[in-house]
């Protein structure tokens, strides 16, 4: 028994080293061909347009034929609460998030978003009151201080691409906090709720791209004169973003929220490393200890969450002996540990000796849990 244990673990790390490889390949590719694409063809509404487009269109089909389970309408009250406001946090983002790539070099960019620890912390405080521990405080050091020496030798610094990073990495802060009570309150599987929001957003983004972009998009020369290689990049940019989601949220649903904060930040390291071999913009030994200290302080930002999750709590209350006697010739039907196969209730129902609540190894439909959709 031991050993085929030993096998299903060794299985199960190799699966995860190999879709994290893939999501780092995945990823920073999209991040090059994505700079690639501005480069040539500077419409980064039109390139978020793409990106919402391939979420709409392939996530419908993919996802059925996956067998993932759909979700059940909404109240309407709810949606207007909630599900529209992250719609268009998600445009928000995404379209910002092209404009810093547009404006600055990838790895600037990259370690700008190294400060979403930074925004969770701030509006968690603001919006939920949170309080955080004095470690976590100061895990956010190392980051600020990155960022700023990252920016202060910055090369090919530009303001514009610096205020949209920092409003990208703020609007996915946004994101993660508000997605983590949607799965909650409703259940919805992960992956469904970013084919909702991707569809929603387009429906939102859509007048705006045709009012600001698609007159100067059709006039430009890279679609008058049907330069294939530019629309081959925007195409492999959008099916790139859909399939670097899909990945993310697979090695997310395999591993704890600590190993896939770590492998993120990883991430992150490998996108800025691949783009600076591959696209070769100027950088200083400074700069790069700059975004190695941004980096660092992420890793130690999660660090720190995990140990204030793990720390004791100390009882401040006085113990206490309480004497109580068992009911006599009756079983709760709901406790865990009950040994009855079946109990009648009072109403005549039938009910399971299992915990309800626990058979799912959650409170939540189907043993769903709440995970981060924006990474």
């Amino acid at each position: 028994m031991s050993g085929v244990a030993k096998r299903t673990g060794s299985r199960h790390v190799l699966v995860v080293l190999t879709l994290c490889i893939v999501w780092y390949i995945i990823s920073s590719s999209n991040n090059v061909i994505g700079k690639m694409v501005l480069n040539e063809f500077p419409f980064p509404m039109t390139v978020t347009m793409v990106q919402l487009c391939s979420i709409t269109l392939y996530s419908g089909p993919f996802f059925n034929l996956w067998k993932i389970r759909k979700y059940q309408d909404l109240p309407r009250g709810y949606y207007l609460k909630l599900i529209i406001p992250l719609a268009f946090g998600k445009f928000l983002a995404s379209v910002t998030s092209h404009i810093s790539l547009w404006k600055v070099p990838v790895s600037y960019a990259h370690t700008v978003k190294a400060t979403m620890p930074l925004f969770t912390v701030i509006l968690s405080r603001l919006l939920f009151k949170e309080k955080q521990s004095t470690m976590i405080y100061l895990s956010l050091i190392p980051i600020i201080t990155g960022v700023g020496i990252a920016t202060l030798t910055e090369i090919s610094f530009d303001m514009l691409g610096l205020i949209s990073a920092l409003v990208s990495t703020m609007g996915f802060s946004l994101q993660n906090i508000f997605s983590k009570k949607v799965l909650k309150d409703t259940g919805i599987h992960h992956l469904r709720l970013l084919h909702l929001l991707g569809k929603l957003a387009l429906v939102m983004f859509l007048p705006i791209w045709l009012y600001m972009d698609s007159f100067k998009v059709i006039q430009h020369p890279a679609i008058t004169n049907l330069d294939y290689r530019v629309i081959a990049l925007l195409f492999a940019d959008g099916v790139l973003n859909w399939l670097q989601n899909i990945i993310a949220f697979s090695v997310l649903s395999l591993v704890t929220p600590l190993t896939y904060a770590v492998a993120s930040a990883s991430k992150r390291i490998f996108v800025i490393a691949v783009s600076l071999l591959i696209l070769g913009n100027p950088v200083t030994w400074v700069n790069c200890f700059g975004m190695g200290l941004a980096i660092v302080g992420v890793l130690c930002y999660n660090r720190a969450k995990q140990i204030t999750k793990e720390k004791p709590i100390i009882p401040t209350t006085t113990k206490t002996s309480i004497n109580y006697s068992p009911l006599s010739n009756s079983v709760d039907p709901y406790y865990r540990g009950s040994v009855l196969t079946n109990y009648k209730t009072t109403n005549g129902y039938n009910s399971s000796t299992t915990n309800s609540l626990l058979a799912n190894g959650s409170g939540m439909p189907n043993g769903s849990t709440t995970r981060l959709l924006f990474v």
